[in-house]
């Protein structure tokens, strides 16, 4: 049965039509595959009943030719994601033991689709983090190790549980979320493919908030046409999100065509940054050689406030999060610590020392001190200001070309502990993914090569509002050149 494992979606959902396995039989391989990977830590709560439930569901509903669009395919839910009656817990002490009584957009129009969900996967506490080592129920290791060495590696973050549990063939493929890089990077460290959409694309509705004007669902799967099929099913209005779009949800995966005869990608000049990995460099400019024999023709673009990006980022991210996660005090749901003959006041201070990691608390510090008076017009506007520069020099790149491309990180993955005690050099991580992210673009990583160790590496491609269509072409152009067929060897 672990042959089912390897399987894309898209072969997934042929095979099943074809009647060649059943939807039991391919959750309960990847229910096996989810319990031998206990070791990479990449889910925080696992629902194998509840999956092999919908397996049933999904083969009835095959049987008489009604099943929907995701029938039977097991996936993974990033516990960001509200599931009514699941322990949900965006990866925080404060949250341990909630079960939402309801469900959010996303996994809903999931459900409908009928995937079965193997369970909620792993991540940095309240998707605060690059590396996901921050979370409370302890860190997600990738499943890739560099050659010759044992030593372990981060999966990336802050959807490290989600990259890691497709990378390793336990789920199909997994929800994420993206604030400032959070699929793209964990995606391009574990190497596979993930998608940003528009923001407003997918519903925010019932996901645990930490930036509400950043905060993006997404999809992270091992091809393109996977991402492209799932995403499908996860974008669409919704009416209770006063952000979300309200415009037709296309069928991509029809759609997709690697030929960009016509198309202009533009290339950055200010990404060719100090201290980039010679071996990424070399990825990138094989990527817009890639696109030039694929037709299409390479302009070179500036977006000159490209250096401000993740100063902003780390002003405005942290100023939303003060304010969202204000509502965890202990008093209306989630965890209580009340000091004997302690106040109100005691109670809150308590509740959030004892629920809230390092990381957390720091953005939680950071964010207050921006928004607070004497500092917000010098900090937090003036952020606001530059976030606005920044989308404006996209606009004015959309006047020469049609998509960008760019590496996605500017390493590939390190180990465990190696720059949890350096917040900066973590926070630079995201330094490609931000600016896509601030501007609410679609972007995009494709798995593309492997650096001097054999870990992956990945390139970006960034698309105007609402252009997943051509984000999706020019990755699977990429896909094809590339011909990443790399695999982590299991060790676990």
């Amino acid at each position: 049965m672990s042959a089912l494992t390897r399987l894309t979606v898209a072969r997934m959902r042929e095979g099943l039509a074809a009647k060649r396995f059943s939807a039991r039989e391919l959750v309960s391989a990847h229910i096996a595959a989810v319990e031998a990977a206990r070791p990479l830590n990449a889910f925080i709560t696992e629902t194998p009943d509840e999956a092999l439930a919908a397996a049933d569901a999904a083969d009835a509903a095959l049987a008489a030719g009604t099943a929907g669009a995701l029938a039977g395919i097991p996936v993974g839910i990033k516990d960001l994601f509200a599931t009514r009656g699941v322990q949900t817990t965006a990866a925080s002490a404060i949250l341990k033991g909630f079960r939402p009584p309801y469900e959010s957009g996303v996994t809903a129009r999931m459900k409908a689709a009928g995937v079965a969900s193997l369970g909620k996967l792993n991540l940095d506490e309240f998707a605060m983090g690059s590396s996901n080592e921050t979370s409370a129920f302890g860190p997600v290791v990738s499943p890739w190790r560099a050659v010759g060495s044992d030593a372990k590696l981060v999966p990336g973050g802050s959807s490290g549980g989600s990259s890691a549990a497709v990378a390793a063939r336990i789920v199909a493929a997994a929800t994420g979320t993206d604030t400032g890089g959070s699929i793209r990077q964990p995606a391009a460290f574990t190497g596979i493919a993930g998608i940003k959409p528009t923001y407003g694309r997918c519903s925010r509705w019932g996901i645990i908030a930490f930036a509400s004007s950043l905060d993006q669902a997404g999809v992270l799967a091992r091809s393109v046409e996977d991402c492209a099929i799932l995403l499908e099913q996860m974008a669409g209005y919704d009416d209770r999100d006063s952000t979300s779009i309200n415009a037709p949800v296309p069928h991509w995966s029809a759609m997709l065509n690697a030929k960009l005869a016509g198309l202009r990608i533009g290339i950055p000049r200010e990404y060719r940054m100090d201290g980039m990995d010679a071996r990424v460099a070399a990825l990138w400019d094989e990527g817009i050689a890639w696109m030039k024999d694929a037709g299409a023709t390479i302009v070179d673009v500036s977006l000159p406030n490209t250096a401000h990006a993740l100063p902003t980022y780390y002003i405005v991210a942290p100023a939303e999060a003060s304010s969202n996660l204000a509502r965890y005090d202990g008093v209306r749901f989630g965890q209580r610590v009340l000091p004997d003959g302690g106040s109100l006041n005691d109670m809150y201070a308590a509740t959030r020392a004892a629920g809230f990691g390092a990381e957390v608390r720091r953005r939680i510090m950071i964010g207050t001190y921006v928004l607070s008076a004497g500092y917000y017009d010098a900090y937090y506007l003036k952020a606001q200001k530059v976030r606005a520069l920044i989308a404006q020099d996209f606009e004015k790149a959309w006047e020469s070309c049609d998509l960008l491309l760019t590496p996605t990180a500017p390493t590939a993955a390190f180990g465990l502990g190696a720059k949890s005690a350096d917040p900066i050099a973590m926070y630079l991580n995201d330094v490609f993914t931000v600016p896509a992210s601030l501007a609410g673009l679609p972007a995009m990583s494709v798995p593309a090569g492997l650096d001097a160790a054999g870990l992956p590496l990945g390139l970006q491609v960034i698309g105007r509002p609402l252009d997943e269509a051509g984000v999706f072409n020019a990755c699977l152009a990429l896909e094809q050149r590339a011909g990443f067929t790399a695999a982590p060897v299991r060790w676990w």
